[in-house]
C-alpha cells in the first residue's frame, strides 16, 4: 500500500510537471524581428542607430525640471542621486575626481543612448526621442559643451566634441 502511494504521488507530480513544461517558454526557438524590434536600440559613438527628431536647450530645460531635476538637483548640480554638470579638470591626478557628463563622459551620442533605455528612473521608456535630444542638448549646454540654441539631432549629436573624449582607450570596434 505504501509504495501505490509513492507511485500514486510520483504520476501526480509528473502530470503537473509536464503541464507545466508545455507552457514554458520554447528556448532555442527562432524568434521574429518584430518581438526584438523594441530592444534593438544600440548607438555608437558615431551616432549610428540615433533616431529621427531634433530638441534645443532651450527646450530641454521644461522637461528636464518636469523629468529630471528631482533626482539631479537644479541645473544639474547634483541630489539627492547623480550630479552631471561641473567637475571640468577634476580628472587631472592629485584631486578628487568628479565625473559628469562634461568632465568624464567620451561622446555625446552615450547621454542620448543612456537617457532613452534609462531615464527618468521612475518612468524609463518613457520620453519621446524629441525630449531626449532637447534634455541631452540643456545638459550639454549647462556643461557648456554647446550652446542653448544649438540644435541636437543625429547628425549633430553625433559631432560633439566632448571634453574628456581622449581620456578613454578607445575600442576597436568604434573608431575615433
Amino acid at each position: 500500500m505504501f509504495t501505490l502511494k509513492r507511485i500514486a504521488v510520483c504520476i501526480s507530480m509528473l502530470t503537473v510537471a509536464s503541464a507545466a513544461l508545455a507552457q514554458a517558454p520554447q528556448f532555442g526557438q527562432p524568434i521574429a524581428p518584430a518581438d526584438i524590434a523594441a530592444w534593438d536600440m544600440s548607438i555608437g559613438p558615431d551616432g549610428v542607430g540615433l533616431p529621427p527628431g531634433r530638441g534645443t536647450a532651450i527646450e530641454g530645460e521644461a522637461i528636464y525640471v518636469a523629468s529630471c531635476q528631482a533626482c539631479h538637483g537644479e541645473k544639474g548640480a547634483g541630489g539627492p542621486n547623480d550630479r552631471l554638470v561641473g567637475g571640468k579638470g577634476s580628472l587631472a591626478a592629485g584631486q578628487a575626481p568628479v565625473k559628469t557628463v562634461g568632465s568624464y563622459w567620451p561622446y555625446a551620442t552615450t547621454l542620448f543612448d543612456y537617457i532613452r533605455r534609462a531615464m527618468p528612473f521612475v518612468d524609463s521608456k518613457s520620453l519621446t526621442s524629441d525630449e531626449i535630444y532637447a534634455v541631452s542638448a540643456y545638459i550639454l549646454n549647462l556643461n557648456g559643451i554647446i550652446g542653448e540654441s544649438d540644435a541636437m539631432d543625429a547628425q549633430s549629436l553625433a559631432k560633439v566634441r566632448m571634453p574628456n573624449r581622449d581620456g578613454f582607450i578607445p575600442f576597436p570596434r568604434y573608431p575615433r
